[in-house]
């Protein structure tokens, strides 16, 4: 998986275009992402119980978006960019395609 948890990303496709956060959550086997504060969505609650009516209500969540609607960018350059991997001392490291360095 070349994107990962912590990595600045920005997103092509949807609502959200243009915009750019950073992962929270990536689930490699479903092929999502979770960005954060991205894909916003409106989910409406029932309260837990009769005693606590202030838990329900109309919550913003997040949902995760396929990973390929994402593009991961470069810390160095600032522009987006694919990542790569290169053999080194320390073992296997991804670096930034356009400018060769370190992600």
């Amino acid at each position: 998986m070349k994107i990962r948890k912590g990595d600045k990303v920005k997103i092509l496709l949807g609502k959200d275009r243009g915009k750019t956060g950073t992962v929270d959550h990536v689930d490699a086997k479903k092929g999502l992402v979770l960005v954060g504060g991205v894909n916003m969505f409106k989910k409406h609650a029932k309260p837990k119980s009769e005693n606590d009516k202030s838990s329900g209500g109309i919550i913003d969540k997040v949902r995760p978006m396929p990973i390929s609607k994402v593009q991961l960018i470069c810390a160095k350059c600032g522009k987006i960019t694919r990542a790569g991997f290169s053999l080194s001392k320390n073992g296997k490291e991804r670096i930034c395609l356009k400018c060769k360095a370190q992600i």
